[in-house]
């Protein structure tokens, strides 16, 4: 993968995992530097995203706008299971995109690391999960028409036990705000 390549999917994304101990990753000081990469997760944008389905609510959905010549986009959503059986995210498709899958990203010593989350990502019963920027993502790939601040990005999210929804991810500056 060359550098350049690298570095737009990197900033499309400006999200890192936290490790399974939910200590936030600490910044080794590089990323602060590349434009586009942000440490802070932050709140949901206003004007974000919900939906409902069964026991799941949906929450603080968004896109965030691609810069000039990303090949792909990220997405982030809350999601908390009111109920008291254990769901699982299993796949989430868009039209406006030929692809999308669900990753992480985290820091290996002073390596970042992004990887597929296979299989899917557990909601347990009575927890909150979220994809957000620091932590599990979406990545959209093969995007047809770049996501641009002020428009809205279909999605439908597959959920083991809940079934499907449909939800529109609004999309925001490239800098989440």
């Amino acid at each position: 993968m060359n550098r350049n390549y690298a570095a737009a999917l990197l900033m499309s994304i400006g999200a890192f995992s936290l490790p399974s101990s939910g200590a936030m990753a600490e910044d080794s000081g590089t990323m602060k530097s590349m434009p586009g990469m942000h440490m802070d997760a932050g709140a949901a944008p206003s004007g974000s995203a919900t939906a409902k389905l069964g026991d799941l609510d949906i929450s603080g959905g968004y896109v965030r706008a691609m810069l000039p010549g990303q090949p792909v986009g990220g997405g982030y959503i809350i999601i908390h299971n009111t109920g008291k059986a254990d769901d699982k995210l299993t796949s989430v498709t868009s039209s406006a995109a030929g692809k999308v899958e669900l990753h992480e990203m985290k820091m290996e010593g002073e390596i970042m690391k992004m990887r597929e989350v296979k299989g899917g990502i557990a909601i347990p019963a009575g927890a909150t999960v979220t994809l957000a920027p620091n932590t599990m993502h979406m990545m959209f790939k093969q995007v047809k028409t770049p996501f641009e601040q002020g428009g809205a990005v279909p999605v439908m999210l597959m959920f083991d036990k809940a079934g499907m929804v449909d939800i529109n991810l609004p999309v925001v500056s490239a800098k989440g705000n």
